[in-house]
C-alpha cells in the first residue's frame, strides 16, 4: 500500500548543525531552511531522538566556546573586552568612591 501525504521534508544535519552553531532562533533556521517550526522539531525527533531544544543546547555549545576564544583574543589588544570580561567571568566591577568627610556645601538663598 503506498503512502498517502505529502513527503518527508529533508534538511541538512551540517547545516542544521552549523546554523545551531551561530546562535540561529528557531524561527532564524525555519526560514532558512524553508520549514515549520513543527516540521523542523519532528526532523530533530526523527534525526536525532530528542527535541530541537535538546539538541540546539548540545550543538550551540561549539559555538558559544568559539565566541568565547574570540573574545579572550580580542582583550589582549582591547582594554575595553578585557574589562567587559573581567566583569562577567571574574566578578570584578567598577567601584565608585564616595567622599563623606569633604566640606559640607552651604545653600544660599538670595530672595
Amino acid at each position: 500500500m503506498a503512502k498517502m501525504g505529502r513527503p518527508q521534508k529533508e534538511i541538512s544535519e551540517k547545516l542544521f548543525e552549523n546554523l545551531c552553531g551561530i546562535q540561529c532562533t528557531e524561527v532564524e533556521m525555519c526560514a532558512i531552511l524553508e520549514c515549520s517550526e513543527d516540521t523542523l522539531n519532528r526532523w530533530c525527533k526523527r534525526t536525532y531522538g530528542e527535541t530541537f531544544a535538546e539538541i540546539y543546547k548540545k550543538k550551540s555549545a561549539a559555538g558559544k566556546a568559539s565566541l568565547r576564544r574570540t573574545q579572550l583574543r580580542l582583550a589582549e589588544k582591547n582594554a575595553s573586552m578585557a574589562i567587559f570580561l573581567g566583569k562577567q567571568y571574574l566578578g570584578q566591577k567598577d567601584v565608585i568612591e564616595n567622599n563623606i568627610n569633604a566640606e559640607p556645601v552651604q545653600v544660599v538663598i538670595d530672595v
